[in-house]
């Protein structure tokens, strides 16, 4: 179900939509009191509908987020409400955290409200790096507007209080009213710049601004290919992790090798800087991390999750059950076949951490664009269910 009318009241199929799920707040509390990481699916651009957002949850992922939205057309544009924010109104409706581009404090205020009755929370969008973004001042060039995103953040908490919504964080965590409100940034070259930077939007530690935030440790110039900046993560986890939750986006591909270690080892064992181990290190097995010993609230995955959307329920690489998962949600939830594909063919390439299988060859996963229509697809790719596994796909009695 898309969101059709301009005030949000109204939608094809529900007299009175409400999501009511738990404050995210909430969801990061039990995770750390059961000593877990949260985790998280990030906002991808076209990728993030729906349907990848009901698979993801189904393997494990506690909060989604949408693709980002631009709040100033998203307040003008019918069409764009109906085409960029999709909400399911029976089956699972994942938690929900909506991102917007924004540098309008009224434009992300308003927009905010009309999303609040069918998500969770709401996002800024202070990291994106693709220049048409920063042109027009949103994303990461906003890294550089610290006194803007504090405004646009504080009249959005205002806006939302003013309509009712319980946005005190940690005081409303039981309210079914109670909505989030973070930022998702990237980093400086001058992490002093990116302090102050997160001294501004998160404000005073007792009194704060923001829920949490997701913190991408990559300048706005790093190409993807180049790994994160671990020495700047340490440094900002351990300056900010007692004031609010803090996620990491970045390198998340692998369970096994996420871009942290336990500072909880041996006496010199690496910290968040990762560092190679010293010759005739003693062979003593580094435990997992944890959050009681890091500095991390959680991980959010893009490139990992979009290969491998059961990434988080432990999977080394993308199972055949997952790829019906999700074309059985598109079944429910459509999406343009040209994405679905893209979708499937990630999904049945080499995923992106250590363990390089592929449930398709390279020839079989090129015969997919070749399909027009989805019944082709569904029947293909049941065919390859039961060849690979032996047992019947479930996609046709879906479509």
């Amino acid at each position: 179900m898309s969101l059709s009318s301009p005030s949000m009241g109204s939608t094809a199929g529900s007299e009175d939509v409400s999501i009511t799920s738990a404050h995210p707040l909430k969801i990061f509390d039990a995770a750390r009191r059961q000593d877990r990481f949260l985790y998280a699916c990030a906002p991808m651009v076209r990728y993030s509908k729906l349907a990848f957002r009901q698979t993801v949850h189904k393997y494990g992922v506690d909060l989604c987020w949408t693709p980002m939205i631009l709040a100033k057309e998203f307040n003008r544009n019918q069409f764009a409400r109906d085409s960029d924010f999709s909400i399911s109104t029976s089956g699972i409706q994942p938690p929900t955290i909506v991102q917007f581009g924004a540098n309008v404090p009224q434009e992300l205020a308003r927009a905010s409200a009309l999303v609040a009755p069918f998500a969770s929370g709401v996002d800024l969008n202070c990291g994106c790096p693709q220049s048409w973004a920063c042109a027009e001042t949103l994303g990461a060039a906003l890294m550089s507007k610290r006194e803007l995103v504090r405004d646009m953040v504080v009249e959005t908490r205002r806006h939302l209080s003013n309509d009712g919504w319980a946005v005190k964080m940690e005081e409303d965590v039981d309210s079914p009213k109670g909505r989030s409100v973070s930022v998702k940034i990237r980093v400086h070259d001058d992490l002093r710049r990116t302090m102050d930077f997160l001294d501004t939007v998160i404000g005073h530690p007792q009194n704060r601004l923001v829920d949490w935030v997701t913190i991408h440790p990559r300048t706005r110039h790093t190409p993807s290919t180049t790994p994160i900046r671990t020495e700047a993560l340490e440094i900002l986890t351990e300056k900010y992790s007692s004031t609010l939750p803090i996620l990491l986006s970045g390198d998340v591909f692998d369970l096994a090798t996420l871009p942290i270690r336990s500072t909880a080892s041996a006496p010199d064992a690496a910290t968040l800087t990762l560092k190679e181990d010293p010759p005739n290190a003693s062979p003593l097995i580094a435990p997992q991390p944890k959050p009681s010993t890091t500095n991390l609230s959680g991980f959010m995955s893009a490139r990992g999750l979009l290969a491998n959307p059961a990434l988080f329920a432990g999977h080394s690489s993308c199972p055949w059950e997952t790829v019906e998962t999700f074309m059985c949600n598109v079944a429910r939830c459509p999406l343009p076949l040209k994405l679905v594909v893209h979708h499937v063919q990630e999904m049945c390439a080499p995923g992106m951490g250590r363990d390089k299988s592929s449930l398709l060859n390279k020839k079989e996963r090129a015969k997919l664009v070749e399909f027009t229509n989805m019944a082709d697809l569904i029947d293909f790719l049941d065919d390859k269910i039961e060849e690979h596994t032996g047992q019947k796909g479930g996609m046709r009695r879906d479509l």
